[in-house]
């Protein structure tokens, strides 16, 4: 038991500290219940396990105020979407998230630079709510929106493709609506 810091401790008491065992007498076996037995689940919906996930918020940080938002959508929306798609980009692979992963998201979708009337009107609907925990199927359904091949891409890559080819953003965008519509 603790005691007030004004109670004098003999100097000559060792202080008790938690020793562990020197060896373990049978070895360790994937044994419990939910253990999975082979590799890790694939498929929609099924989310990309990586290492330090958590990392991607403490990124999210910095584009904090940053972001070219419509009158209708909230950061909170835009970083929660562009999140989960840069938790699944350093997963695919196969290390904790880094900034680039945030800002590839965040270029393929246009928060990063004014975006035209027709992408910021289709946008709002896609990432609207999508911070709330409520709504993690739709944030599920604009990660798996993405393909695979966009996340491979470089952020210059992705910036040239959305700037010659704005159509496969809304095309994105409409395949994530009417999944979610659907569901």
């Amino acid at each position: 038991m603790a005691s007030p810091d004004y109670v004098p401790a003999p100097v000559r008491d060792l202080v008790r500290t938690y020793v562990s065992p020197p060896r373990r007498d049978e070895s360790w076996l994937a044994d419990r219940p939910a253990e999975l037995q082979g590799r890790q689940p694939a498929g929609p919906r099924l989310g990309s396990p990586g290492p330090d996930q958590g990392y991607a918020l403490r990124l999210a940080r910095r584009y904090q105020g940053a972001l070219v938002l419509g009158p209708a959508e909230a950061e909170a929306d835009a970083l929660a979407g562009c999140l989960a798609i840069a938790m699944r980009r350093s997963s695919l692979f196969g290390r904790a998230p880094i900034l680039g992963d945030l800002t590839l998201a965040l270029t393929f979708w246009g928060f990063l630079e004014p975006a035209a009337d027709e992408l910021i009107a289709v946008r709002s609907k896609v990432f609207a709510a999508v911070a709330s925990p409520h709504h993690d199927m739709e944030r599920r359904a604009i990660v798996d929106a993405v393909t695979d091949e966009l996340l491979r891409m470089t952020i210059e890559q992705v910036a040239d493709l959305v700037r010659t080819t704005p159509a496969i953003v809304l095309a994105t965008a409409e395949a994530i609506l009417a999944s979610t519509h659907s569901a």
